[in-house]
């Protein structure tokens, strides 16, 4: 990663769930393009090596212990990036889950997990950060969605759920703002860890023959980092990334 030197229209980025997958691989190229990230996560020892990594590259960064259901937690968060870098700019909501499943299955903790992560995750992040953005009366909310927003399949219909919410949550909010730009990442297919979550082994096995046409989570912070680096006029509301080859 060849990184470039901060410069006075570089951004504050805060990133939630960034210790892997679309949420490193989006820090990695946030820094490399010369903003100074804000990296939060559960897993505390994967996302510092994942800060440590960017500022030995000569990136800025820095991490924080997050909990994105924890509306305490997301507050810290916020708090700990504005001590640190005097102003919040960015905040891309980035944390996921997808145990996907069939809905007779009746996985409910698995259904409250989801609401709980990929829903009111997102909805704590954008109390936390919009008083702030008001006040300096400029930023940028960006939320990470799925092609699970736009369609329904078997298995995923919880998911999807979320993610339509995400998009509906985005919509609304856009439209209210006038000196905040929100913007709906939706990727399609990516290379991460979340069939990891799976735990019906049928279902996980079918996902995982699909991810061989995946592409890399690099792809999805390239499309990130192209909405971030906008002029302050242009919101880019919505950027679908997936495979060529995905139906």
């Amino acid at each position: 990663m060849t990184v470039v030197s901060t410069t006075p229209t570089s951004k504050v980025v805060l990133i939630t769930g960034a210790s892997g997958g679309i949420g490193e691989a989006t820090a990695r190229r946030l820094a490399a393009a010369g903003h100074r990230v804000f990296l939060g996560a559960r897993r505390t020892g994967l996302v510092a090596t994942v800060a440590q990594d960017i500022e030995a590259a000569g990136g800025v960064a820095g991490h924080h212990a997050l909990d994105v259901t924890d509306r305490g937690s997301m507050g810290a968060f916020v708090r700990a990036a504005r001590d640190r870098y005097g102003r919040v700019d960015v905040l891309v909501n980035n944390a996921g889950i997808m145990p996907l499943s069939m809905l007779e299955a009746l996985k409910v903790d698995e259904w409250d997990r989801m609401i709980d992560v990929n829903l009111r995750g997102v909805l704590y992040g954008i109390a936390a950060v919009l008083p702030l953005m008001r006040e300096q009366g400029s930023g940028h909310i960006v939320n990470v969605a799925s092609v699970s927003g736009h369609r329904v399949d078997p298995t995923a219909a919880v998911y999807s759920a979320t993610k339509f919410a995400v998009r509906a949550v985005s919509e609304g909010l856009r439209q209210e703002s006038r000196d905040v730009r929100v913007t709906v990442i939706t990727p399609g297919l990516v290379t991460s860890d979340l069939t990891g979550g799976i735990t019906d082994t049928a279902v996980r096995g079918a996902v995982e023959g699909m991810m061989e046409i995946a592409i890399p989570a690099s792809a999805v912070g390239d499309a990130i980092t192209y909405a971030v680096g906008r002029p302050a006029d242009v919101d880019v509301s919505e950027i679908v990334i997936r495979p060529t080859a995905q139906g």
